[in-house]
């Protein structure tokens, strides 16, 4: 019998962390992520589903002459609000597995 006390024991523990786990993921999701690029002349606001909120452009980087550096910033921007996200949820996410040994 002892067995099952402990059986029902890591249940309860596995159950506090998957409730801990889900609210720690509804809080990343609802955190914004900046990404700038161009001294700030181009920032990029995403969400931690990685859907975009925002796009800020200054004036002077509009010009219609150069659409292709715009490009450029915006990519750049994106690409740095998407590391930020992918970084902020590791972290957070990744005390749910440390010392688990997982495969992945």
């Amino acid at each position: 019998m002892r067995g099952m006390g402990n059986m029902q024991g890591m249940m309860k523990k596995m159950q506090k962390m998957q409730k801990e786990m889900m609210q720690a993921q509804e809080e990343l999701n609802a955190k914004e992520f900046e990404g700038t690029a161009g001294g700030g002349m181009v920032t990029i606001t995403l969400n931690g589903q990685r859907e975009v909120l925002g796009v800020k452009l200054d004036p002077s980087v509009v010009d219609p002459e150069d659409v292709e550096m715009l490009e450029d910033l915006i990519v750049v921007a994106t690409n740095e609000a998407l590391k930020k996200v992918e970084e902020t949820t590791a972290s957070t996410m990744g005390k749910f597995t440390q010392g688990l040994n997982l495969p992945f």
